[in-house]
């Protein structure tokens, strides 16, 4: 049994695997179970327990991992986003590394408590924050992006191509299958028994659920979740956010150039930031469904709020403080405003910023509210406590607390 930032987690004797499949939104495991290719999910689903989780705002991936690992809301852990503008510096910056987090992860405090800790992620840029006090109270961390650089000092592991084989390319289905098979593999070989498994969201970005390349994928995954079953896992399955098309008929990005149409109409001096910016821009083209504004010194707030609200595309713009309340973000790594999209609208700065060259004609995206809903399976039915509180306003990062203390 430990407790971090207010939470107590009491573990079964059983290894502990939760895993959060990046980009799922349910429509992905609902097309895959219907075709009958993940029948582990299934065995699960009937089994253990399956709903919804609520993600954190913005639905990006290193808020929602932060989350996850942490156990609370980003107003708490301090990253709102991908990216983000530092006024304490003027420049805009990668929230990345650990040293943006202002809480504990639970790893080092499951690793001291007995557990042998484990954290797979598909990419590198999240590995900082999840192996924070973690190596050096033996546990593990490395990612499948750079799994072949891995040494003990640094990763708690150096013969990582040695148990599960070569690195795989990023920008693929592979990179998210080899995290589950690094599990498998850890597991096995009884090097973990507490483990986080994160993968990328390349194929949903790519592929929509009923896509023969996308129903191939999940099947893929199933397999793994079978191993791990197998191997007596306690199972827990969520995903930091949804995904949904951002389109029009034809195609083309539906894309809002904030930045661009804000100063057609104000003038200069505005500073957008997306935060779903990240190292990894093929996946998206760095548009997403939010975005934060900082506006030029002087001009009124409210009278740019009630501008944007007008504009068709955008369903949410509030100011920093009523953002930061109803978002539960750190109000001092915000903007002015934050801008919050329609379901198949993404918002982007100035034509000129984005490739989009990348995209192959279609652009699948996430960040809004629209892709705020995941699963949330169990592979062990939860306790009366845990299903009644389940069925409520349950949030992805209860899934370790659940995983913990629900399925016994």
């Amino acid at each position: 049994m430990f407790t971090v930032n207010h939470r107590t987690y009491n573990p079964p004797a059983k290894p502990v695997v939760v895993i959060c499949l990046d980009g799922s939104a349910d429509e992905y495991l609902d097309c895959a179970l219907a075709r009958g290719l993940m029948p582990n999910l299934a065995k699960m689903s009937v089994n253990g327990w399956r709903g919804f989780a609520r993600a954190a705002m913005p639905t990006f991936t290193n808020v929602n991992n932060s989350s996850i690992v942490t156990g609370v809301p980003p107003s708490l852990h301090g990253i709102g986003g991908n990216f983000f503008f530092d006024t304490s510096i003027g420049e805009e910056v990668m929230m990345n590394s650990s040293k943006f987090l202002r809480v504990e992860t639970i790893f080092p405090h499951a690793q001291r408590a007995g557990r042998k800790v484990a954290v797979v992620t598909a990419k590198e840029k999240l590995r900082d924050i999840f192996a924070s006090g973690l190596i050096s109270e033996g546990g593990i961390a490395f990612s499948t992006e750079k799994a072949k650089h891995a040494v003990m000092e640094t990763h708690g592991i150096a013969d990582v191509e040695a148990l599960v084989g070569p690195t795989p390319e990023i920008y693929s289905g592979d990179a998210s299958l080899y995290v589950l098979k690094a599990g498998v593999a850890l597991l096995r070989d009884g090097r973990a028994d507490f483990l986080y498994l994160s993968t990328t969201d390349y194929m949903q970005h790519k592929y929509a659920p009923e896509d023969a390349e996308a129903l191939e994928f999940y099947g893929a995954i199933d397999a793994e979740i079978g191993c791990l079953l197998a191997l007596g896992a306690v199972i827990g399955v969520t995903a930091d956010h949804g995904m949904n098309a951002k389109q029009h008929a034809d195609g083309t990005p539906n894309v809002i150039y904030l930045e661009s149409e804000l100063v057609e109409h104000f003038g200069e001096g505005f500073r957008v930031i997306l935060p779903i910016t990240d190292p990894y821009v093929a996946h998206h083209g760095a548009l997403g469904s939010f975005a934060q504004v900082h506006l030029p010194q002087g001009m009124e707030a409210g009278k740019v709020r009630d501008w944007l609200l007008a504009r068709a595309g955008v369903t949410e713009c509030h100011e920093r403080a009523t953002a930061a309340r109803l978002m539960e973000l750190p109000e001092d790594r915000m903007g002015d405003l934050v801008v919050a999209s329609a379901r198949n609208v993404v918002l982007g700065r100035t034509p000129a910023y984005h490739d989009l060259t990348a995209l192959a004609g279609h652009l699948r995206s996430h960040g809004g509210r629209y892709e705020e809903m995941v699963p949330l399976v169990f592979s062990e039915p939860l306790n009366a406590a845990y299903a009644t509180s389940a069925a409520g306003d349950v949030r992805n990062f209860d899934i370790f607390e659940i995983t913990c203390n629900g399925t016994h």
